[in-house]
């Protein structure tokens, strides 16, 4: 009887363990810095000085991989969300990023002066208006790239316009966006460095957006009908203004930079979402 009685309530340990593996259990309150790596961390950057191609950083506003011999970003990963949008002015204070390694030159706001480039911002100013200190955190020279003016002034201001309209109509919106290459054309035509030889010059910039509903649990939200929007251009002031016709596969852009991408994601559920091009109208 006794081993009997024993066995029954082994039974019920087991029926009730296996009951709570199988709860749902809420996602926990992210850091401002995982809400922006929800994603994944592209390129396995690393905090490490010595690791100095592939430098993390992250900031509340948005997290990034820097090239110190590049002088830019190799990405850049933020959320844009309502919560993040406000009444906040451009606060246009460009300015070196003092939170660099020591003995590491530092990009100022002058080092764009007179290059026929536009300083471009990865991480828009206006996906973060909610504070004056949020907003001033996007004109660090950590977050900005050589962008031809037309690039950055039609088609990547339209595509960035679309991704806060999307949020107005009750989306969110993760996107990663980083560039590759050497040599852009920029007013004063085609250079490869800027700044002394300090900043390269980008040949592609490449953008990644993963948009879902307003919600909770983000990560475990994705799934294969979720929308993922890849747009690859080049870095040129001749290039449309229509972002839509540089849509692209994330494959195609994991092939070009050899970056993972949507890392965070299981691996059939990226293989997926990576091969397909986004055909969505976008009027």
């Amino acid at each position: 009887m006794q081993n009997r009685s024993l066995k029954y309530l082994l039974i019920a340990f087991l029926i009730l363990t296996g009951c709570k593996d199988s709860e749902v259990i809420p996602q926990q309150s992210l850091t401002l810095e995982d809400e922006q790596l929800l994603l994944g961390n592209p390129s396995a950057a690393t905090a490490d000085m010595s690791n100095f191609n592939n430098y993390l950083m992250l900031k509340p506003q948005y997290a990034l991989s820097y090239s110190r011999d590049r002088g830019t970003p190799n990405w850049v990963s933020w959320h844009v969300s309502k919560d993040w949008l406000g009444a906040a002015e451009r606060q246009d204070d460009f300015r070196a990023d003092p939170s660099l390694p020591e003995g590491w030159y530092r990009i100022g706001s002058s080092s764009y002066r007179g290059t026929g480039f536009d300083r471009g911002h990865n991480t828009p100013s206006a996906d973060r208006t909610n504070t004056d200190e949020n907003n001033s955190a996007t004109f660090l020279m950590t977050n900005i790239i050589p962008q031809a003016p037309n690039n950055n002034q039609e088609t990547w201001a339209n595509l960035e316009d679309y991704t806060r309209e999307l949020v107005r109509e009750g989306m969110e919106v993760y996107v990663i966006m980083g560039s590759y290459g050497a040599g852009g054309t920029g007013s004063n035509g085609n250079v490869k460095t800027i700044d002394n030889g300090r900043i390269t010059v980008p040949n592609r910039i490449w953008k990644v957006l993963v948009v879902l509903p307003e919600g909770n649990n983000d990560l475990e939200r994705i799934n294969t009908s979720t929308r993922v929007i890849a747009v690859d251009t080049p870095n040129s002031n001749t290039v449309s203004s229509d972002w839509g016709s540089y849509r692209t596969t994330v494959d195609a852009i994991e092939a070009a930079t050899g970056y993972d991408l949507l890392s965070a994601l299981p691996i059939d559920l990226q293989r997926g979402l990576e091969s397909q091009v986004d055909t969505e109208p976008i009027q």
